[in-house]
């Protein structure tokens, strides 16, 4: 049976403020088949329910998810970049079938690699198949992504989609026509096999590409939702999203690969040899900084132990010496922590650190090891526009080819200390959102919600005390608690409809729990 019919869905849209929130889109199973948001609950829910509305859209999909809804639930927050936050937050939470669908957006483009070819090439599509290919993107800048392509296949000799090679006689290939216009120190005549390395050497490279992509679309996706544009952020954010579902993949593809011990090995010798280091650094640490204007600024520093990441090693880093916005600064002090540190529990130093950045970076890191009075084991940094690497002597800059492994290798370790410390600041950032709901209550000064906060130590824990618990805290007596317990948990729209289910919370997150079904197993 139906969980609401109809004529109810309209009364109970009815009682929706006319205020920001998401709401949550369900089927006669009762589960979660599209999560959105909405500036206003009222009017964007009541537009799903409209005479003929289903009859006039052109979308099959959108037709489709009307027809299917038999009942919804919302979650009133207190303004629209909370909303945003909340709606992909439960979109990777409960993964809705229609907003699957939705993020595959057909507009942004992909780049396939089919290794089923003898000569793979690297092909723009906008459909996403399951087959033995490997794809990279979506990617939001398509001249930029063309552009990408272009200097790769001048750079690693790879073929992409209009290219025709021609089988010579004795069973080597013939790339190009033109050497000197399409191919600049690769060969054009090549055997399947060293074919097949370039493209190998490209996918690695590509993949650096997307994840220097990646930081640069979630900075938009900020800034959109600085500016109010929030379509726009939502937008964006669907992309990354996407984004990280393929890297993520790619990731688990690289841990499988019966190959790669021996690739580390051969990346971490050929290191040792373009640094002039004495051995291969088999342990290497980067530092990265990671701030929006100024605000949440954070650093990460990631462990690599033989090539691969040592997650056990991680540390993250908030600013403690100031507040504002100097990555110098800031790299001086986390770089100071960490060794001070390890000198002090007598701990060894890693082989090789890498700063993210150039010269006022690496300057900022030795002004850190002189203040601790302690000598730096060897140090560089790697400026990301050129992929340059700066010494902190009198050496000068090095560029190595972009298909070098051991640059290759600093581009990994790069890439994860910016992972991670976007990762925490993105925490800090949806934390203070959620923590913000505390402005709107009446009475409550800076001085009682710090104290409030550091008891419990997160809104969720607060949202979930009881009226007792909150009482206990200093300056809080049974009838503010009251009061603020009544304010944490607002009474929901009363249902017109005995059938109507009513979303419980879970004590935890606070957040809907999702549904389960007779069994008692989640449904998805």
């Amino acid at each position: 049976m139906p969980a609401t019919d109809p004529v109810n869905l309209k009364e109970k849209v009815r009682h929706l403020p006319d205020r920001p929130g998401v709401y949550l889109m369900k089927d006669r199973l009762g589960r979660i088949i599209y999560v959105g948001k909405a500036k206003s609950l009222k009017k964007r829910v009541s537009s799903y329910f409209q005479a003929g509305r289903a009859r006039t859209i052109m979308q099959p999909k959108i037709r489709a998810l009307i027809s299917l809804i038999e009942d919804f639930e919302t979650i009133e927050v207190k303004s629209e970049p909370e909303a945003l936050l909340l709606e992909g937050k439960l979109i990777k939470q409960w993964r809705p079938r229609y907003n699957t669908d939705f993020t595959d957006d057909k507009r942004f483009l992909l780049v396939r690699v089919d290794l089923a070819e003898e000569l793979p090439r690297f092909r723009l599509t906008r459909i996403k198949k399951d087959d033995r290919s490997r794809y990279f993107g979506p990617f939001a800048h398509s001249g930029l992504l063309r552009k990408t392509l272009a200097q790769m296949r001048r750079q690693f000799g790879i073929l992409l989609g209009d290219g025709t090679p021609e089988r010579l006689p004795d069973g080597t290939w013939r790339l190009y026509d033109d050497v000197r216009q399409e191919i600049y120190g690769a060969a054009t005549v090549v055997r399947t096999e060293d074919y097949r390395r370039r493209v190998e050497e490209a996918c690695a490279f590509l993949e650096g590409k997307s994840r220097e992509w990646l930081e640069t679309l979630r900075n938009e996706m900020a800034a959109a939702a600085a500016r109010q544009e929030f379509e726009k952020a939502a937008e964006l954010r669907d992309v990354v999203f996407a984004l990280e579902k393929t890297l993520a993949k790619t990731r688990r593809f690289e841990r499988i690969d019966p190959t790669r011990p021996e690739g580390d090995e051969e990346a971490l010798r050929m290191l040792q040899e373009a640094l002039a280091l004495s051995a291969p650094p088999r342990k290497m640490e980067c530092f990265d900084i990671s701030h929006i204007s100024g605000t949440f600024v954070v650093a990460s520093m990631v462990h690599f132990a033989n090539g691969r990441p040592d997650k056990n090693e991680y540390r993250r880093f908030s600013i403690k010496s100031f507040i504002g916005n100097d990555d110098f600064r800031a790299m001086e002090e986390v770089v100071g922590r960490r060794y001070r540190r390890l000198a002090e529990e007598g701990r060894a130093f890693p082989d090789l650190i890498v700063i993210d950045g150039g010269r006022g970076q690496i300057g900022a890191a030795l002004k850190a090891f002189v203040a601790i009075g302690v000598h730096p084991p060897a140090l560089i940094g790697l400026a990301k526009k050129h992929e340059t690497i700066i010494f902190p002597d009198a050496r000068a800059p090095l560029n190595l080819p972009l298909n070098h492994p051991g640059l290759n290798l600093l581009q990994r370790l790069r890439d994860e200390a910016h992972r991670f410390a976007n990762t925490y600041n993105a925490n800090l950032r949806s934390r203070k959102i959620r923590e913000s709901v505390l402005d709107d209550f009446p009475g409550l000064g800076e001085k009682r919600r710090a104290t409030l906060l550091g008891h419990f130590g997160s809104i969720d824990r607060l949202r979930a005390a009881s009226v007792e618990e909150i009482a206990e805290v200093d300056g809080f007596g049974p009838r503010m608690a009251a009061e603020l317990h009544r304010f944490l948990h607002p009474p929901l729209p009363a249902p017109t409809d005995t059938k109507t289910e009513t979303t419980e919370l879970d004590v935890e997150t606070g957040m809907p729990r999702v549904p389960h079904d007779a069994a008692g197993e989640t449904t998805n």
